[in-house]
């Protein structure tokens, strides 16, 4: 509803706003250089016939400007195209994996992970590390193995510790 009400707004009186904006007064031109402007004033005053000249229109121009129409086209790249470029690969899916299937995830591409499935394999990977190497995530999760790698090294899950104090002495609970 808001996009009519702007709508009859932008259009209202549309025709006499556009008569009113193209019947006022033209914008004067920039101001010219001192030096320039001698120049300019010393060749008006010597040749009065070029002030006619420039500020009368000439219609045989307008009705020839009219029959122009231009037609652009993107150059062409001087690169050169490989074939790779022109025919992208069909990605291939994969399932998620695990019991944690998010509605919103019903395929995920090769070579990718979900957060959830990042925060699997980090925790099994603390869990047992010898069962979770970076070869078998990567397998598994069909990655390649210098990801797993950086991922293993770089990321850890959150954790939290509770360090009892060593000095004081706990307070019984009532």
């Amino acid at each position: 509803m808001g996009a009519r009400v702007s709508r009859a707004f932008r259009n209202f009186n549309l025709e006499n706003r556009a008569e009113r904006e193209l019947s006022r007064m033209k914008p004067s031109t920039a101001p010219k250089h001192p030096s320039t402007r001698s120049l300019l004033r010393e060749q008006l005053s010597q040749h009065p016939e070029i002030k006619e000249e420039v500020s009368r229109k000439d219609n045989e121009l307008l009705l020839l400007l009219k029959d122009v129409y231009v037609d652009s086209k993107d150059p062409v790249s001087s690169l050169p195209v490989k074939d790779g470029e022109l025919q992208q690969k069909p990605k291939e899916f994969r399932l998620p994996i695990g019991h944690h299937l998010d509605k919103n995830v019903m395929d995920i591409p090769k070579g990718k992970i979900s957060v959830v499935e990042a925060l699997t394999l980090l925790n099994n990977h603390k869990l047992s590390p010898e069962t979770w190497t970076a070869e078998k995530i990567a397998q598994e999760y069909y990655l390649e193995l210098k990801d797993v790698n950086s991922l293993l090294k770089y990321f850890v899950t959150f954790e939290v510790k509770i360090f009892p104090p060593e000095d004081r002495k706990a307070i019984p609970s009532k």
